[in-house]
């Protein structure tokens, strides 16, 4: 009898797996655990599911968000019951804001066993609140074939349910009951379920709209705002069709993936953030509309820039049924495909707008550049420079958040070479980065730089278990703790360098060697240079800590802001 529910268990668990792997799901990351037992066997033993073992939950829900960055597919967690799912929390918060989709499986104990006493035991029915798509609760397993095939279908569901129409992180809590490893040899798979295939609609605009919306645009000055998203292949080349037609610059986030591309880049800027410190300028060029695609860009400056064009009208092209208007200024929201969007405009041909308006921000561009090689820079600037010229044209750049992604905003200027460049912006914490880093390089194939902050990089050193055999290289700006508090109010505090601060005085040299990373600290750009040069070469993986001082950095910074500004 004892048999008998071991038995149940397992095939109730390959129930579920089937109808994940039926529904195109084919990647897990497992957490070792006994409850889960039954879930990590089915997995592991489906001939079609690769799988990762990862010991420390946080650490694997971070390295099962950087599989699904890799192609946007979802991904399976799975772990035991009681509070280890609860180490999953950051990673899903990240990706239901970030819109990476992941399907959660906690096991749990079952229902008899609930708000009784019983070890290892926590209220795991929609334990993530609001952060998940969907969130369900099954049934104890059983074996007959409605249960089976009714398994399957929820599964089916949930995997649709975390690719549209808005992706992320989807739940499932899975309660067994002991015991959960069967005696004997185990039922073999017979892979039977038929392909569950799901269609998706493209957001079409309306012909009318958009034919109202180019005669808004037609003749005016105006702005393209880019911001991160799943843009698609199609997206750079019609926005720069579009962009050309209308005679307006695109100011693009490093995450919108247009900066770096063989797409015609004429129109694309990025070193907005800089030039629009020019008070003169930023006054004296408000823009009659302002066209934004994707997420808010990381630039303060734009933010502040578009926060004071409040007679500027505002149009939002937004597809997933968000609202992401943190300036609270949008006249106009679009639910449409960007591509589409740029397609249906320039299909009714709106004239641009006086050639003085382009001209002028592409002036203010040049402008920053020549001033670049004149002043003394900041060292984090020769850092990314030396990281976008030795990269290669198919290279991928994790950037970590604090002052990784903003000295990307402020550096990168874009090249023919086809760069990707990922982050966590959906909630823009510094957790789990490391692991985020392993995980897009492990679902790529191929080799991945990662640019973080010293604190960043210890906040997930745990996560370097999983760097064995991964070809990354992780460069990490060692400024002596949290650098980007130097810039804030924060830093005029008493308490500042021990509360805000926190350097960690640690020696990483040592965390590289624990975890077999090859190691190399260097202190000048030349030395850099060359350790970039060798790290890039190797196949395996790589850390380069760069000793910043932060006073050069902070003075770098500002004069290079300041010098702008004039």
């Amino acid at each position: 009898m004892s048999d008998d529910i071991a038995i149940v268990n397992l095939r109730w668990a390959m129930a579920l797996v089937e109808g994940l792997v039926a529904s195109g799901v084919n990647r897990v990351v497992i957490s070792p655990g006994s409850r889960s037992t039954p879930l990590a066997l089915a997995f592991l033993r489906h001939p079609l599911v690769r799988g990762w073992i990862q010991v420390d939950e946080r650490s694997a829900a971070f390295f099962a968000l950087g599989l699904a960055k890799a192609d946007r597919q979802p991904v399976v967690l799975v772990c035991t019951s009681g509070s280890a799912p609860a180490n999953w929390f950051p990673a899903v918060i990240e990706a239901g804001y970030g819109k990476t989709p992941l399907i959660l499986l906690t096991a749990d104990r079952p229902p008899e066993l609930r708000d009784c006493g019983a070890n290892q035991t926590i209220d795991q029915v929609g334990l993530f609140g609001s952060h998940v798509r969907a969130s369900h609760e099954l049934p104890p397993a059983a074996a007959t074939a409605q249960a089976l095939a009714a398994v399957r279908r929820l599964a089916a569901r949930a995997t649709d349910q975390s690719r549209w129409p808005l992706p992320g992180p989807v739940h499932i809590n899975v309660p067994l009951r002991e015991p959960l490893v069967p005696v004997g040899v185990l039922p073999e798979w017979e892979v039977s379920a038929v392909p569950v295939s799901v269609s998706y609609p493209l957001m079409l605009p309306s012909q009318p709209e958009m034919s109202a919306l180019a005669v808004a645009l037609s003749g005016r000055p105006g702005l393209i705002v880019c911001g991160e998203d799943a843009y698609g292949e199609q997206f750079p080349v019609v926005l720069a069709q579009l962009a050309e037609m209308l005679s307006c610059p695109v100011l693009a986030d490093p995450l919108a993936n247009l900066r770096f591309g063989l797409h015609d880049r004429s129109h694309i800027l990025s070193r907005y953030d800089a030039f629009l410190r020019h008070a003169d300028f930023a006054v004296n060029h408000r823009p009659k509309w302002v066209l934004r695609f994707g997420a808010m860009p990381v630039s303060k400056q734009l933010q502040l820039y578009l926060s004071a064009c409040t007679a500027t009208a505002h149009i939002l092209v937004e597809p997933y049924g968000r609202w992401p208007d943190p300036l609270h200024q949008t006249s106009r929201l679009v639910r449409a495909d960007p591509a589409a969007v740029c397609s249906a405009l320039l299909a009714q041909q709106p004239h641009g707008a006086p050639a003085t308006w382009l001209d002028s921000f592409i002036q203010q561009e040049q402008r920053v550049a020549e001033l670049l090689k004149e002043i003394e820079k900041p060292p984090e600037a020769g850092i990314v420079a030396a990281l976008l010229a030795q990269m290669g044209s198919d290279g991928c750049l994790f950037s970590g958040n604090s002052m990784a992604i903003r000295d990307l905003d402020s550096f990168a200027a874009g090249s023919d070479a086809a760069l990707r460049i990922v982050g966590n912006r959906g909630a823009s914490g510094i957790d789990g980065n490391v692991s985020t880093a392993l995980g897009l390089a492990t679902g790529l194939g191929r080799q991945v730089v990662a640019l973080l902050g010293d604190l960043t990089f210890y906040h997930d050193m745990n996560g370097l278990l999983a760097a064995r055999d991964v070809d990354i290289t992780f460069v990490v700006i060692n400024n002596g703790g949290g650098g980007i508090f130097g810039y804030l109010p924060q830093a005029g505090l008493a308490d500042f360098e021990r509360a805000w601060l926190t350097p960690t005085g640690l020696d990483f040299s040592l965390a590289a060697r624990m975890y077999g990373l090859n190691y190399r600290r260097v202190a000048s750009q030349a030395d850099f240079d060359a350790a970039l040069s060798d790290a890039l070469a190797h196949d395996g993986p790589d850390m380069i800590e760069v000793q910043v001082k932060r006073e050069d950095s902070a003075a770098g910074h500002r004069l290079y802001w300041a010098a702008a500004g004039v």
